[in-house]
């Protein structure tokens, strides 16, 4: 089978928007290619990512590849997604260069491509993400692992924003505690809160193939239940408190459902987000405290940022 290889050149703030437009157009995967996982320094600290290769990588900005199928509706696919992607401008996210090149490549090399890029990682002081296709053996004791396939999977959680979302809940989720996850995604940050011991998790997205990706991915972690997964925009409709709510999505979204979030959440419950470019930082603080949350952590990593907000 043949396959077209859609690669945009495009900003790290550009990154989860363009992947959720590639995915909902139908791509078999999502490789980004971003200049700063060559010198990330939480590498020497949480765990090595193996054998990258700096011709691999743009020398600036980030490059998000997409797999598409050969076909007759191959010409409209890739037209809608450079439509989807322009338009985003008007939501104020910065493009970069956006620019876009197609190529043709077989089902084999495609298959190869895919795994060069992806090995087992440790993104804070107890989490490690595995693809399925690794062996891989815990280190301590008290390590928790998440499989994941980036074949079914919105990313493969090594993004700056879920590692943020990750280590925050490692420090506020407690056994027992009822944990909502907003925008779920590959339901990694659902999968995570199951791990740290969480009683219930209620993993919600709009998007029906992150539904059945985050369903198939917290099966594969024997997570399914405490985990649910539910097709819903944002928290519209939702019933019961929750001791935690993670969203790891667009500043533009996160503003539109802080209330929301309040309501839902018990007294000294917490609110976590990410997905937050620096620019937009005091954007998403002010509404989150006009919401009367409390914020108590503010944790940068590159130019994204993460808030810990908490009920009065």
């Amino acid at each position: 089978m043949k396959w077209s290889e859609l690669s945009i050149h495009t900003t790290q703030e550009a990154v989860e928007p363009i992947s959720n437009i590639l995915h909902e157009a139908g791509a078999s995967g999502v490789v980004i290619e971003d200049q700063f996982d060559l010198i990330k320094e939480r590498e020497s600290v949480y765990g090595e990512i193996y054998q990258l290769n700096p011709g691999d990588y743009p020398s600036e900005g980030v490059i998000v590849k997409a797999y598409l199928p050969v076909n007759s509706f191959l010409g409209e696919t890739v037209d809608g997604i450079k439509d989807a992607v322009a338009s985003l401008v008007e939501h104020d996210i910065d493009l970069g260069k956006n620019h876009i090149t197609i190529s043709e490549i077989n089902e084999e090399e495609w298959a190869t491509a895919w795994k060069k890029y992806y090995h087992p990682v440790k993104i804070s002081e107890r989490f490690t993400i595995v693809p399925t296709w690794e062996t891989y053996e815990p280190v301590s004791t008290d390590e928790l692992i998440i499989e994941l396939d980036p074949g079914m999977a919105f990313g493969t959680g090594t993004h700056p924003t879920t590692v943020l979302c990750i280590q925050a809940l490692e420090r506020i989720v407690k056994k027992g505690d009822k944990v909502i996850d907003v925008g779920t995604g590959s339901g990694v940050l659902s999968i995570a809160s199951a791990l740290l011991g969480a009683a219930e998790v209620r993993a919600l997205d709009l998007d029906p193939v992150a539904v059945e990706s985050a369903r198939l991915n917290a099966k594969l972690n024997k997570v399914y239940p405490p985990v649910e997964v539910a097709q819903n925009n944002l928290l519209q409709g939702i019933q019961g408190k929750a001791e935690v709510i993670v969203a790891n999505i667009l500043a533009e979204i996160i503003v539109k459902f802080t209330d929301d979030a309040y309501e839902l959440l018990v007294e000294g419950g917490t609110f976590i987000t990410s997905g937050i470019i620096s620019n937009k930082k005091q954007e998403v603080k002010e509404k989150l405290e006009s919401s009367g949350f409390v914020v108590m952590e503010t944790v940068v990593m590159e130019d994204w940022v993460a808030f810990a907000a908490r009920k009065k």
